[in-house]
């Protein structure tokens, strides 16, 4: 079969937090954040899963404040993010960068919030919960007021590599993965609508902000800042975001991520070699079977995962699984290739799939 469903759709899920709201007293929830692109998507998220939202409160930088936002059919006007702005809110959603986190979450948590931050802030914090709900939902309850939303790639590749751990046991991973403007926010999906407007109509590009150089047409094999080995920041995320989110401290990671002109969801191809046998035909069944995950394999038809088919949903789509032709007969070892929408699951989503678990 070329697409298998997992066995909780997207429809199942809202099924269920339709009767979660119905069950469950509502609450105030803050944006932080709330212009933005994630900002944005994590009102529809909470629109589309029915969150028991007994009011939103929108906020924003000074620049943003006095604008309207629009939730549940009403327009809410936005707030300037202030310590004083989360005086009688339940949860915070933080979609602001790592300063603004940094400076005013401790103060939502003086205010008895609980957060769930998107940002880079703390996610490395061991007091600070960093979960993907389909892997380590236990880990919520540990939290002391702020739970960390792990990196976009970060959950797109681990959403599928998590069951074939628990089948036959991770122990080393070599990843490339093919990230969209949008990851780089707002900014980033303009630049590339605006580059590739020029190469339409033969002008110069010209400035590049927020990339280092041209997109269209073009890929950048570099995201976020070097260290002293080569490897880039959001390079290192998948190795040390993914041995907290596993508990496997000593997962081996080899990462390159590349900026590619793709509007949204990111993709990465992924070698996970295992401390037990796993043939492709098992990992497909284990993958069929998995939350969160759609099969799309099925080389003779040209079924394989792509971001124009997972942008705007929030399954991660996994295919081309295959034997990795490298190893040696003693080692257990596959490749497969994975996409999601890095907006969505990959950031609003999963913050709204962890607030669930504090209502």
């Amino acid at each position: 079969m070329g697409i298998q469903m997992n066995a909780e759709s997207n429809k199942d899920m809202a099924h269920k937090q339709n009767s979660l709201s119905t069950q469950t007293k509502g609450k105030v929830v803050a944006i932080l954040g709330a212009t933005g692109v994630v900002g944005t998507q994590m009102m529809r998220c909470l629109e589309e899963r029915s969150f028991p939202v007994s009011k939103l409160v929108p906020l924003a930088s000074s620049r943003s404040a006095g604008s309207f936002v629009d939730f549940c059919g009403e327009k809410i006007q936005v707030r300037e993010a202030t310590p004083e702005a989360f005086e009688g809110v339940d949860i915070v959603l933080g979609a602001a960068g790592d300063a603004q986190a940094k400076e005013l979450l401790p103060e939502a948590v003086t205010h008895g919030c609980v957060c769930v931050d998107n940002s880079h802030a703390f996610r490395l914090d061991k007091d600070v919960p960093l979960v993907i709900p389909e892997i380590n939902a236990q880990d919520i309850k540990n939290h002391h007021g702020i739970i960390a939303n792990p990196n976009c790639a970060t959950i797109i590749g681990l959403v599928p590599l998590w069951p074939l751990h628990r089948a036959a046991g991770v122990k080393r991973l070599i990843v490339s993965t093919y990230q969209a403007a949008s990851g780089a926010g707002l900014p980033g999906l303009k630049e590339l609508e605006r580059e590739m407007a020029c190469l339409v109509s033969g002008e110069s590009v010209g400035k590049t902000t927020p990339f280092a150089y041209q997109l269209a047409a073009n890929l950048i094999p570099q995201i976020g800042g070097f260290n002293e080995e080569g490897y880039t920041s959001e390079e290192m995320k998948m190795q040390n975001e993914g041995r907290k989110i596993m508990h496997l401290p000593e997962l081996r990671v080899n990462c390159t991520c590349v900026r590619v002109p793709v509007m949204c969801s990111h993709s990465e191809s992924i070698t996970a070699e295992f401390d037990h046998p796993l043939t492709p035909d098992e990992a497909r069944a284990v993958l069929e079977d998995a939350p969160g995950v759609r099969v799309v394999d099925d080389p003779s038809a040209l079924a394989y995962p792509m971001p124009l088919d997972t942008s705007n949903q929030d399954l991660v789509y996994v295919g081309r699984i295959r034997k990795d032709l490298s190893a040696s007969a003693a080692t257990n070892s596959l490749t497969f290739f994975c996409c999601g929408d890095q907006i969505r699951k990959g950031a609003a989503t999963n913050a709204v799939q962890i607030a669930e678990y504090l209502v």
